[in-house]
């Protein structure tokens, strides 16, 4: 993830760089330059936070449909020297998906653009992967000789060439290829030794074998760790101890996550706290008072959090004033699996995170869901502003989740710009509770009934709400 440049929640742009709803409503009320201006800053500036899992493209391409935007400044965005220097795939990712939605809608100057970008950019496997979705069979195998260009025929580039296709999102295209009687030859190869260089991996595994200790396992861990730190073999050491380790190694898993190394004290309280050991929360508190971000500490939090016991739940009552990541663990749990006797206690950590760490605050994310699953109507202002101000779209939908329970002018309020929103769940929420007193609303669930890039989920909620032979309710 990163941090974008975000402008604030009351401007037009800073409402499209968050994908809200209101922020199509106020570009097409907008003078249309000022809206094209935002809408291309937007695209050519991703503002996703997690630009890997948050959704921004189908909302942009509608919106460069209504505004019957060109693509002139996209063009030269993919075409930019930079795009020779700066390879990561955040600079034109979101510019490409674009692209491919506004294909979809039948736009052939997207189209040409993609198949330009496939056989001349940087980034060309994500506009090959969005031309596998939207071409016909006759435009993939025309990019066969560019594509296939980039990977000269020696040992470096057929293993470029074998990586390409075997990390390939959309196979569609080289299946084409591998068909085609100049180039299948060297395709079928390349898929060929992908498939055995799996094999070979699977064959060279140097992880546990059957007869190992306990031991064994945790020495593993550690030697792992010490060889590669980013790789997370306690996990995987965890999941083994659940294999070899019995009764009569209780000590030493106690001693290990007390004082061990730092791998093999992150697989034990993992274990541990899958058993339900008596003493794993006391270790737990322990490891998390050392240092924030360390393995251990991050370990020992991961760890209760899995944990699903009453003693896990007691304790965390006790925690979540603790300011700390065990503090936000705690209250997650309480806000997760809590009664409603716990109601107080997620409701002062939503408004202490609020404060604290701000409307964009990862701890957020299971508190939101809690205020909704407990129904805490004193909760519904905290979540409005959290639903105005974060820039991510996923915990915007998870406070408008909440509010849909909590807020009784929610269908006559935030529902309705839901309708518009970036996130499909989002608008699936929307179409479900929104008020068609509004006659943008009837409207508005008309066209996403009738749009084909429209996600199945949300058509069904739309079909719920109005078909072809009665009217909205």
């Amino acid at each position: 993830m990163f941090d974008p440049d975000i402008a604030p929640s009351g401007t037009l742009l800073g409402l499209l760089q968050r994908g809200r709803g209101d922020g199509t409503l106020h570009a097409l009320a907008a003078p249309r330059d000022e809206a094209l201006s935002a809408l291309r800053h937007c695209v050519l500036h991703d503002p996703r936070r997690d630009w890997q899992v948050e959704n921004r493209s189908l909302y942009y391409a509608r919106l460069c449909l209504d505004l019957d935007a060109d693509l002139d400044a996209v063009e030269q965005h993919l075409f930019h020297p930079d795009d020779l220097l700066d390879t990561a795939e955040e600079r034109t990712g979101l510019a490409l998906a674009v692209l491919g939605h506004l294909a979809s809608y039948g736009r052939p100057d997207a189209l040409a653009l993609l198949r330009r970008y496939a056989a001349r950019g940087g980034n060309w496997a994500w506009a090959l992967d969005e031309l596998a979705l939207h071409d016909d069979d006759t435009g993939l195998r025309a990019l066969a000789p560019a594509v296939l260009g980039r990977f000269p025929e020696t040992p470096e580039g057929d293993a470029e060439l074998t990586a390409a296709a075997r990390g390939a999102y959309e196979p569609r295209p080289w299946r084409l290829w591998a068909d085609d009687p100049w180039y299948g030859p060297r395709v079928r190869a390349a898929q060929e030794r992908g498939a055995f260089d799996l094999w070979q991996r699977q064959l060279k595994l140097d992880g546990p074998r059957p007869g190992w200790s306990v031991r064994d396992v945790l020495l593993w861990a550690q030697a792992e760790h010490d060889l590669r730190p980013g790789a997370r073999r306690h996990d995987a050491a965890a999941r083994c101890l659940a294999a070899v380790a019995g009764p009569e190694d209780r000590a030493e898993l106690l001693a290990a996550a007390a004082s061990g190394p730092e791998a093999a004290r992150a697989a034990a309280l993992r274990h541990l706290a899958e058993t339900g050991d008596p003493k794993v929360l006391d270790l737990i508190e322990d490891a998390a008072a050392e240092p924030a971000g360390g393995l251990v500490a991050t370990a020992a939090v991961a760890a209760f959090e899995r944990m699903r016991s009453v003693v896990a739940l007691d304790r965390a009552r006790a925690w979540t004033d603790r300011a700390d990541s065990l503090g936000d663990a705690a209250a997650a749990m309480l806000a997760c699996r809590g009664g409603q006797y716990d109601t107080g206690l997620v409701l002062g950590a939503l408004r202490r995170t609020v404060r604290t760490q701000g409307p964009d605050a990862q701890a957020l994310w299971p508190l939101a869901d809690g205020a909704g699953r407990l129904a805490i109507s004193s909760a519904a202002p905290v979540l409005r502003h959290i639903y105005r101000e974060t820039s991510s779209s996923h915990l915007r939908g998870r406070a408008a989740h909440a509010l849909a329970v909590t807020d009784p002018s929610f269908p006559s309020d935030f529902a309705i710009e839901c309708l518009w929103d970036c996130e499909e769940s989002t608008r699936e929420l929307a179409a479900r509770h929104a008020a068609t007193a509004d006659a943008r609303v009837v409207e508005q669930l008309r066209r996403l009934a009738a749009d084909p890039a429209e996600e199945a989920e949300v058509q069904t909620a739309v079909r719920s709400r109005i078909g072809p032979d009665r009217k909205a309710r």
